[in-house]
């Protein structure tokens, strides 16, 4: 199904888009004041940038550690061969993996990279022997600790 061209964000858009993404449980009158528009207009902005894709969703930055997952790595994965049905295994099942937070579907050497949260070393073992080396579609996996994560801006400007 092609795209339907959207129309480009303006200012007012990319200073909404900057804020919330900042702070996404900001009030629609404080958001309304800090990108200088009515709160209706606001209000109505905010709800074209959701229904446009723009704003995919509000999440929770949830502390891991507090779940009993304190642990994180990133791993990476290379498929034996790069056939289609394959590449579909995998990314059929690789979110729904246990302690998968995210998924990346990589250009490059590796064809994709799991951000996974467990227990504790044995779970991070187990992880990778249960569900990636014996999953068909897996040639090869290689896995990073993260030591320590820090936010960058979370809203990107355009050439800079």
């Amino acid at each position: 199904m092609p795209k339907i061209p959207q129309p480009p964000l303006d200012e007012v858009d990319r200073s909404i888009v900057r804020v919330l993404a900042q702070n996404a449980r900001i009030a629609n009158n404080a958001l309304a004041d800090e990108v200088g528009v009515a709160a209706s207009t606001c209000l109505a902005r905010v709800r074209s940038l959701r229904d446009r894709g723009v704003i995919r969703g509000f999440q929770a930055d949830v502390d891991l550690s507090a779940l009993g997952m304190p642990l994180q790595a990133m791993i990476s994965v290379r498929l034996r061969a790069h056939t289609r049905e394959q590449n579909e295994s995998f990314r059929s099942v690789a979110p729904g993996l246990p302690g998968v937070l995210e998924v990346f579907h990589m250009a490059g050497s590796d064809d994709y990279l799991l951000h996974v949260a467990v227990a504790d070393s044995d779970a991070l073992r187990d992880f990778v022997v249960d569900h990636l080396t014996t999953h068909p579609a897996v040639g090869q996996t290689q896995t990073n600790l993260i030591f320590e994560r820090m936010a960058g801006s979370r809203f990107p400007e355009p050439g800079r």
